[in-house]
């Protein structure tokens, strides 16, 4: 079940991409049938997935040999963690391709792409093998460089070359890390699990430390945290709306994602070492991110510089779980629960926040917020889904982001309170942008070439519709989700 979530979305990009007589709307419906897939598969995933105490850290697995003399195999599974956030990616793939889009008479290259990157996706967070898990993560570089280069505007080759060569280099740092920590092994192993239970690396000598230092780079580079983020606000900018989503909601993710399955998983006592450095450059990029967006005249760039800011808060809620060995263990694994919700309550709130720039874009051709005002007047479907996005991703109460950030500092005051109180102020600044962007945006005067703006229409209100009810109801009732994320985190931190 889990090999067919990577692999039909895989054979639906080969096919499409071959198949000459698909007009525009027959490769869109397509691409949807076949994105759906994936998510289907994952939530059926979800329903046999067992959160009981006695319940193995890792279910559903599925292993075939693939090189024996290096120990590969094709072995994919799941735990809390990993389901979560499968789950809300293949969401965010099937309303990126369901948004509309201007394919520019390239519909076919286009949605296979999407479906590629979807199918890589997934088999970074399914593999719970380290060289499958390298092949993915490089692989999703490709489809999103093409889809920022090919559909992008502006200075878009520009950007998706910085994307690549950025990301590049932190896959080869992460190549490194994977091959010294792998061959540490006695035997050597490439099998994920097998280095949980034996820790190959353990204690803080030069290599662990170079080993550590070769994950957080790579990951640091895909999250992105401060000061490596430098590739993501023009990748944001020049990209369509949709590939922008996907970038912040799915992409992104592989940098947090990768921190805790890798380094924090398997080698906890060089993590614990070096934990409070890695929770104040996630402090850094909390304020750096808020502050920064706080100036900016470029909507695409603002919601841009917020991603630095919301993963700054992951990189803490994971910082703060490696810690300590041992001791303060409630404080930690609310501090990484609240790192993995805000991974999910991100990946929505943001993909949204993306696509509906992307709806500015198709209408006006234009990011800069001084040139709007007034828009409530004309676009009231559009002010009401921003408002509802920007509330989220500002923390408010009764939303999903609010969940996430209030278990990643009720963590955090347990184990480094002072980190804490610095972090929150990057709420408030958080909060005093998102509301100067609405006002900005939709209330003031109307100037006159944007009485005739169009409001959202059907496709796109139904897509937001779906990803903020869920934001709406992670926020309202998040046992569901919590119960799922406990299991993997209460696992994880007792080494198991």
């Amino acid at each position: 079940m889990l090999t067919l979530a990577i692999v039909v979305p895989l054979l639906g990009a080969a096919v499409l991409s071959v198949a000459s007589a698909a007009g525009e709307r027959r490769a869109r419906i397509a691409a949807i049938v076949v994105a759906t897939v994936p998510l289907l598969l994952l939530v059926l995933a979800w329903t046999r997935f067992d959160t009981g105490p006695a319940a193995a850290a890792f279910q559903q697995i599925e292993e075939w040999p693939w090189i024996p003399s290096l120990g590969v195999a094709w072995r994919v599974g799941v735990d809390g963690i990993a389901l979560a956030i499968a789950t809300m990616s293949a969401l965010l793939f099937v309303a990126a391709v369901a948004w509309p889009a201007d394919t520019r008479g390239r519909a076919r290259q286009y949605y296979a792409w999407f479906l590629f990157l979807q199918g890589v996706s997934l088999g970074v967070f399914l593999t719970l093998d380290l060289l499958l898990f390298y092949v993915f993560f490089d692989l999703s570089l490709v489809g999103m460089y093409f889809l920022i280069g090919r559909w992008g505007h502006g200075d878009a080759i520009r950007a998706a070359l910085k994307f690549f060569v950025f990301t590049l280099a932190g896959s080869l740092a992460i190549l490194l890390a994977i091959l010294g920590l792998a061959l540490a092994a006695e035997p050597s192993s490439f099998d994920m699990r097998e280095l949980i239970a034996r820790q190959p690396l353990a204690g803080s000598d030069l290599r662990a430390g170079l080993v550590l230092l070769g994950f957080v780079i790579g990951f640091g580079i895909k999250a992105p945290v401060f000061p490596v983020h430098t590739w993501l606000p023009p990748a944001h900018v020049e990209a369509p709306g949709p590939a922008s989503a996907i970038l912040a909601g799915v992409l992104l993710k592989m940098g947090g994602y990768g921190l805790l399955r890798i380094p924090l998983s398997m080698m906890r006592e060089t993590f614990a070492q070096y934990a409070l450095p890695l929770a104040i450059v996630a402090v850094i990029s909390i304020l750096y991110g808020a502050l920064v967006a706080l100036g900016q005249r470029n909507l695409k760039r603002l919601i841009a510089y917020t991603s630095v800011n919301h993963m700054g808060y992951v990189v803490l809620g994971i910082a703060v779980a490696g810690a300590l060995v041992g001791g303060e263990e409630a404080g930690r694994r609310m501090a990484l629960t609240g790192a993995v919700v805000e991974m999910i309550a991100h990946g929505l709130i943001t993909g949204s926040l993306f696509l509906i720039a992307g709806a500015f874009w198709q209408r006006a051709q234009e990011y800069d917020l001084a040139a709007y005002g007034g828009l409530a007047q004309v676009a009231p479907r559009l002010t009401a889904f921003t408002i509802v996005a920007a509330f989220a991703s500002l923390g408010l109460p009764g939303l999903a982001g609010f969940v996430a950030e209030f278990h990643v500092f009720a963590g955090t005051f347990t184990v480094y309170p002072w980190l804490a109180g610095i972090g929150l102020l990057g709420l408030l600044i958080t909060a005093a942008l998102f509301l100067q962007m609405v006002q900005r945006l939709f209330f003031g005067a109307l100037p006159v070439r944007w009485r005739d703006f169009g409001d959202l229409h059907g496709a796109e209100v139904g897509v937001l519709a779906v990803l903020l009810l869920l934001v709406l109801v992670v926020g309202v009732y998040p046992r569901w989700l919590l119960d799922v994320i406990d299991a993997a985190t209460t696992a994880l931190l007792a080494g198991r």
